[in-house]
């Protein structure tokens, strides 16, 4: 029978619990649509600044601006003057991808730092700097580091243990109502799992608040740290990961005959909560990576949830665990493979290239996940097709091992959830290919003419630059040539030129055009004007490293 005819069924009969629970799960379901975003990427990336990294500017600026690769909210904008002083920077404008800063006041000579910080629509944090000097440079000023080791390892810890109680506290209940059917070895280990996802909930929504402002630990008890999370997508996890928590140990407590809707309903919970923020789900396409990410965390919940009671019977009451053993042996096979699709979609969406498993944090970080999935994958081969048919039978020496093997997965299951929370700090490689594909883009503005510079990607290696030129004064240019000059100097690169073609209305391109080397190049645009007059214009772009 499905949830939905369970509920359905249960509210027909006017059964009291049955209408509880179908009120609970229509909570969840609205919670969960809720917090689902609009499209987004995973990870925002800074693409460009005006004034760009390293600028140095005649006068100062009247605004400021910092375009992402995504939309943002931005929690804490400061500029640092050169001689320390931190001014906040309250009085901004959303367009589109771009953050337009008004400028308070008019900025001393010297070099400033403009600080920012924002929440990408995965719920997590992103920050950074741009130096840029008005008149002449001076020594950077020093800017905090924005969050430190102390608050890193607190969302760690917060993010394991939030598991510990999603998956062996909520997904223990669902085991001790569905397939232990009254059964109560492992009951007591269920409801300390319940309860570290209870402590662990609000503890890490004020970490994410910490992280989302680059605060300390010690401000953890102010209210705008408690504002702040809760206005992420991470809130809405908590949020939901809180009822799915109280659902799991509600059913623990409340007759047999209720305890299976309560614990149902609490499962549908934890891939509710896992379905409203994160990398995965934020990613494209939704209407597929959180449907695949509620499903792994729900297959992770039954599986991962069953093995404690599982174990505990198979040890301290092996005259009943035949019946245990045969309901998991015949449910966990079609849970698995729901559990390892959904996993391998996901995972596929998230590093796109084999490369990517070796060059980047977050593929490292699969990999060890990956090789711990096998020994597990084995371990449980072992015990399903191996151990269990005499453990049903009721030899005890196999169930003694059986019982030892399956301590063996929850270790392993323990260090496979440590891994995930250290996603928590890794962009996906997904991530990383949409920021570098992100264009370098400069504007060149002169009294004789003025363009607009876009060099895609704006990394190093093959790429074309689009130029879009007009006259100093905002009019059309109708120019006979238009020549691409990048030269660096300090790098022993001779001068890189190449002919432009015209689109059209001041829309000129350069393709097959190789940057061979990172950093700050200075390109320099040619305009033949007419036969007599060649206006010259050059302005740095910083381009990537690839």
């Amino acid at each position: 029978m499905s949830a939905a005819s369970f509920l359905r069924q249960a509210c027909m009969a006017g059964n009291y619990s049955g209408r509880l629970v179908a009120g609970l799960l229509a909570a969840i379901v609205l919670l969960a649509t809720i917090a689902m975003p609009g499209p987004a990427f995973a990870h925002a990336a800074l693409i460009k600044a005006e004034p760009a990294d390293g600028a140095v500017l005649a006068q100062s600026p009247s605004q400021m601006s910092l375009t992402f690769s995504e939309p943002v909210s931005p929690l804490v904008l400061t500029l640092v003057r050169p001689d320390g002083t931190a001014v906040p920077l309250t009085s901004f404008r959303l367009s589109g991808q771009t953050v337009e800063i008004d400028n308070p006041q008019a900025l001393t000579s010297g070099t400033h730092v403009l600080s920012w910080r924002a929440i990408s629509a995965d719920g997590h944090p992103v920050g950074g700097s741009v130096l840029f000097s008005v008149g002449a440079s001076s020594a950077a000023p020093t800017v905090a580091e924005a969050v430190d080791r102390g608050l890193r390892t607190a969302i760690w810890i917060g993010k394991v243990f939030l598991y510990i109680g999603l998956f062996f506290g909520v997904g223990g209940a669902f085991a001790q109502a569905w397939l232990a059917q009254g059964g109560r070895s492992g009951r007591n280990m269920i409801v300390a799992a319940i309860l570290c996802g209870l402590a662990a909930a609000p503890l890490s929504l004020g970490f994410q608040g910490l992280d989302a402002l680059g605060a300390p630990l010690a401000r953890l008890a102010q209210p705008v740290i408690w504002q702040t999370a809760l206005g992420t997508s991470f809130g809405w996890t908590v949020l939901i990961a809180l009822m799915a928590l109280g659902l799991g140990l509600l059913s623990l407590v409340v007759p047999p005959a209720d305890a299976r809707p309560l614990a149902l309903a609490g499962l549908v919970g934890v891939g509710a909560a896992l379905a409203a923020s994160g990398h995965a789900s934020a990613a494209e396409p939704q209407w597929l990576t959180r449907p695949m990410v509620f499903l792994h965390g729900v297959g992770i919940a039954v599986w991962a949830g069953a093995l404690m009671p599982l174990g505990l019977t198979l040890k301290r009451q092996p005259a009943e665990a035949g019946p245990l053993l045969r309901r998991f042996s015949r449910a966990i096979l079609p849970v698995v493979v729901v559990l390892a699709a959904a996993g391998i979609v996901l995972a596929v969406i998230q590093v796109q290239t084999p490369s990517a498993l070796v060059h980047t944090a977050y593929g490292r970080l699969l990999l060890i996940k990956l090789v711990l999935l096998v020994f597990l994958f084995t371990l449980a081969a072992v015990n399903r097709f191996k151990l269990t048919v005499p453990a049903e039978a009721g030899k005890t020496e196999v169930q003694r091992r059986l019982a030892r093997s399956i301590g063996i997965e929850v270790l392993i299951v323990l260090a496979i959830f440590g891994i995930a929370a250290g996603w928590r700090f890794t962009p996906p490689p997904r991530a990383l290919a949409i920021a570098a594909a992100q264009p370098a883009s400069v504007h060149i503005h002169t009294l004789q003419a003025m363009a607009d510079l876009s060099i895609a990607p704006g990394h190093a290696g093959p790429v074309a630059a689009s130029i879009f030129i007009m006259t100093g004064d905002f009019g059309p240019l109708d120019a006979k040539q238009v020549t691409l000059v990048l030269s660096k100097p300090d790098s022993g690169i001779e001068p890189i030129k190449r002919p432009a073609t015209r689109l059209g209305d001041g829309t000129w391109r350069v393709d097959d055009l190789v940057i061979p080397v990172a950093g700050r190049w200075t390109a320099r645009l040619d305009i033949l004007v007419s036969d007599f007059e060649m206006v010259k214009i050059e302005a740095p772009i910083d381009i990537r490293p690839e």
